[in-house]
């Protein structure tokens, strides 16, 4: 990594650990030691692998790939931000559903990023009752070294009560299995009212969950409740929106919006494929100037030669 990149690193670093009650919460969140996170921020960088910088600017939303890029409050992200808001405030619990690449994970850091007391879980198919409990602790700071699986959601739970207004996010909830998925309700009942808790989705959990209540599947019927019987489905991502990812990231020209639109339509809108339009936009742009700037350096250096012939008299 860069000096450049290792300073927006510490940058975002500070804001992190400034979202928990202490540093050694917030390194232990991060996974790593707390004397590290201490001598990011100090500048005590001598002794920290390149492998270290890499994986705490990961966690941290400081990733090269991420530098410069604008995030844009689409219609979903403003949506999502809402709900967010809503869970937290009053403790709720939400399942918001929207589609692949609408924002919905970016929105999520978005917020998490400005307010104290979130915290994001990545779901996965693969994941075990223990893993879930654990990835929960450890995002809010726990350690749980040589604990057994209930005394890890005890642990867990009786912190997150302990908060004033704690949102827990699981982001792409759909992906758990059933075994962890009716694991969630021990968890939603010791928090129930004392923490809010936001599913993030494609809508694909709406006919696995019709599925599972039909069929009786153990827990299914339990959840549907949980969530109050409904979902909040995000409005689907348009051309808009698309136009204002272009312009807020430095591509206005009206053929290369439209062009970027024309692109990403096929994928319903899908950000991610609009973001990298914009780059292939951005990236041949430049190289054009690039070619007229050599041309244009070709031609006045013909131009002297010529000027230089002629006053020769040759």
């Amino acid at each position: 990594m860069t000096q450049t990149e290792k300073q927006k690193t510490v940058t975002a670093l500070r804001e992190y650990v400034e979202r928990y009650p202490s540093q050694n919460k917030a390194a232990a969140s991060l996974g790593v030691a707390s004397s590290t996170v201490g001598a990011m921020l100090k500048g005590n960088h001598e002794l920290i692998s390149e492998e270290m910088w890499r994986n705490i600017a990961k966690r941290v939303g400081a990733t090269p790939g991420s530098q410069g890029w604008r995030i844009v409050e689409t219609t979903a992200f403003t949506e999502i931000q809402a709900a967010l808001g809503d869970a937290q405030a009053y403790g709720n619990v939400r399942w918001v559903t929207g589609d692949a690449g609408c924002g919905k994970t970016t929105a999520a850091r978005c917020y998490a990023a400005e307010h104290p007391e979130v915290f994001t879980v990545l779901c996965d198919e693969d994941m075990r009752k223990s893993d879930f409990v654990r990835e929960i602790a450890r995002q809010v700071g726990l350690k749980t070294g040589g604990m057994r699986l209930r005394e890890m959601l005890e642990g867990t739970t009786g912190y997150l009560m302990q908060l004033e207004a704690p949102l827990l996010i699981f982001d792409e909830g759909d992906k758990l299995n059933d075994n962890v998925f009716h694991y969630f309700i021990n968890i939603y009942n010791r928090l129930e009212g004392r923490c809010g808790i936001v599913f993030l989705s494609t809508g694909y959990i709406e006919r696995r969950l019709e599925r599972g209540v039909a069929a009786g599947k153990k827990g299914y019927a339990e959840i549907y409740s949980r969530i109050g019987r409904k979902y909040f489905t995000l409005e689907p991502t348009g051309a808009a929106d698309v136009t204002a990812v272009c312009n807020a990231n430095g591509l206005s020209g009206a053929g290369d919006v439209s062009a970027v639109v024309r692109e990403s339509a096929d994928s319903d809108y899908d950000l991610r494929v609009v973001r990298r339009e914009i780059h292939r936009r951005k990236r041949m742009n430049a190289a054009r100037r690039e070619e007229r700037g050599e041309r244009g350096e070709r031609e006045e250096r013909l131009r002297e030669e010529r000027e230089e012939i002629a006053g020769s008299g040759i």
